[in-house]
């Protein structure tokens, strides 16, 4: 009943909101390389990452380790790839070079970020084989962290867990997906789907919110908690984690067509959109049931996120296709208005107002990286729809 109450609750709020038929693509972009040029001419070191900014003209930056640090030559990409601009592509290559040192870490489960985003594009555009030598590498690290008797790969090592496996993780699997495509190996999508299957077996409450951390025995397999890190509490919907459960079985229905991931993708997009419907500028708070003096506190990186999933999820659902792309270019529109475009001089950063993580009380109501990464994303997909008849190509 709460299933079908939401989808049809979600077409009842997409129509009777007006459509937003178009969007300041080419306003963005060109923001976006004035920015970005303005970001190059004062931090110059192709291996430092542009990740936030602290003041006007003082950007905060991480070193290759970072797990955001692949975001910004994906953003690279995305501006050679909107305007041909050949000095994007040779910028997208200086800052994606260096991140092939990260193909053989194995105490990380961020490489689909820190490599995969960055080189599936270089690949893709140049057709360059040591690019796809460096995507099978990454994938052969990130699978040694995969422990049969869980059936998943560990996120973090070290902190007060056992085994933990964060909803975070679900995004990182595109790179094995990829890999298997790329190498005809199986083992990199078999891994994937086992964890994916053993995710989905506590990932989601009864409502189809989700859990940020399971923990786990590794001994047995047994689970010992359901916890949050970067949400509010245990039991509430950390808002970033939602929409990266919405992308990431996205994108495994994708490569498997399997319809179990599909419904979990639909019922996680459902949760979102329904929360969101209370807020007028369609953008989420960090927390969905975070207590109404803490959920001022907006992330308008989820958002960005949860917007270029919908942007793909349409595709595969052609009941929900309207409604899903309506609710996304609503995000959009918010994301691309005065309200959340940063169009103050001495920015670097394209969206304002994300949050990293309230809980510890970093990073909150700033400009991340990856709400400009995703954003970029979501505005490729819109302008670039798939033709019918035609099977949709996300390495973009």
């Amino acid at each position: 009943m709460t299933v079908f109450c939401w989808s049809l609750g979600l077409l009842m709020l997409a129509i009777s909101r007006p459509a937003v038929d178009s969007l300041p693509v080419d306003q963005v972009i060109a923001k976006a390389e004035q920015q970005t040029a303005a970001f190059l001419a004062q931090y110059d070191d192709s291996t430092r990452f542009l990740h936030s900014q602290e003041a006007k003209e003082k950007a905060i930056t991480v070193g290759m380790r970072g797990w955001t640090a692949g975001f910004f030559p994906g953003k690279l990409w995305y501006l050679y790839a909107f305007t041909g601009d050949p000095r994007w592509k040779k910028e997208a290559l200086r800052f994606t070079l260096p991140l092939a040192a990260d193909d053989t870490l194995t105490n990380t489960h961020d490489l689909g970020f820190m490599v995969g985003i960055p080189f599936e594009k270089a690949y893709q555009i140049t057709k360059d084989s040591s690019f796809r030598k460096v995507l099978i590498q990454a994938a052969r690290s990130l699978i040694s962290r995969y422990h049969a008797q869980v059936g998943c790969i560990k996120s973090w090592d070290g902190g007060p867990w056992h085994y933990p496996v964060i909803v975070d993780n679900l995004m990182n699997l595109e790179l094995l997906f990829r890999a298997t495509a790329l190498s005809g190996d199986s083992s990199f999508y078999q891994i994937a789907v086992s964890h994916i299957n053993h995710d989905l077996r506590y990932r989601f409450r009864k409502d189809f919110s989700t859990y940020h951390v399971l923990d786990y025995d590794p001994e047995t397999g047994k689970l010992l908690a359901r916890k949050t890190w970067q949400g509010y509490a245990d039991s509430s919907c950390w808002s970033r984690g939602q929409a990266w459960a919405i992308y990431g079985l996205t994108v495994a229905y994708r490569f498997t067509r399997n319809p179990r991931y599909l419904f979990y993708a639909r019922q996680a997009a459902d949760y979102f959109i329904h929360q969101l419907a209370a807020y007028a500028d369609r953008i989420p708070p960090w927390d969905f049931n975070a207590p109404d003096s803490l959920r001022k506190l907006k992330d308008a990186s989820a958002a960005a996120i949860a917007a270029s999933a919908l942007l793909e999820l349409r595709n595969y659902v052609p009941q929900k296709a309207n409604a899903y792309q309506q609710w996304a270019l609503q995000m959009l529109a918010s994301l691309c208005a005065p309200s959340y475009l940063n169009t103050d001089s001495g920015s670097f950063l394209l969206v304002k107002h994300a949050t990293g993580d309230a809980h510890h009380h970093r990073e909150m109501d700033v400009p991340l990286i990856y709400a400009d990464y995703y954003l970029l994303q979501a505005l490729w997909r819109y302008s670039h729809p798939v033709t019918k008849g035609h099977a949709p190509n996300f390495w973009f």
